[in-house]
């Protein structure tokens, strides 16, 4: 795929898992895509990796107060604990995550990013997946939880946890392309 032609936002903060943003955010920008990173505020962000050890920063491109998911075709939402936990309390955040499913946008999330679905009440009769200890809270939403690799369920991707990422990102991917064709 040399140039998908896609616009993909990223939403994380401080303790996102850094394979789960660096790697699918690398595999979209050697697909041809542009991608976006919005946060709570526009000062570098640190990943972690296993929730605990520091990793490198990323500065955002943009705050979450000024997306307009009108400039995008996908939302990517990076796990790690300490990330999705932070952004479901942001009311903005939770709005883009909203806004994002009822345009029927592409949505993937991956981990413990879920709990921003739960948070937008966006997963009601759907199949998803995520990391085990948020699946309660996504059955309790009213989703159909699995434990797979890649669930796609309409526009919505989700996975498990950083080793389904090259199947995640390939998902993601291979949607995005669709988008492509039918534009």
């Amino acid at each position: 795929m040399a140039d998908l032609n896609s616009r993909v936002l990223i939403l994380a903060t401080d303790g996102f898992e850094h394979s789960e943003l660096f790697d699918p955010r690398q595999a979209l920008l050697d697909a041809g895509a542009q991608v976006t990173l919005a946060s709570i505020k526009t000062d570098p962000i640190r990943g972690v990796q296993n929730d605990s050890q520091l990793t490198e920063t990323i500065t955002p491109d943009l705050t979450l107060d000024q997306v307009d998911i009108d400039d995008y075709d996908a939302l990517l939402l990076p796990g790690g604990v300490g990330n999705p936990d932070k952004m479901r309390m942001e009311d903005k955040a939770v709005d883009i995550v909203e806004a994002f499913m009822d345009e029927d946008k592409i949505v993937a999330a991956i981990c413990h990013a879920p709990w921003l679905l739960v948070e937008a009440d966006v997963v009601d009769g759907r199949r998803v997946t995520s990391w085990p200890s948020v699946r309660t809270d996504l059955e309790n939403a009213g989703a159909e939880v699995v434990d797979e690799e890649v669930v796609i369920d309409g526009n919505l991707i989700t996975s498990r946890n950083p080793g389904d990422i090259p199947a995640f990102s390939k998902a993601l991917i291979e949607a995005l392309a669709g988008v492509g064709a039918d534009a």
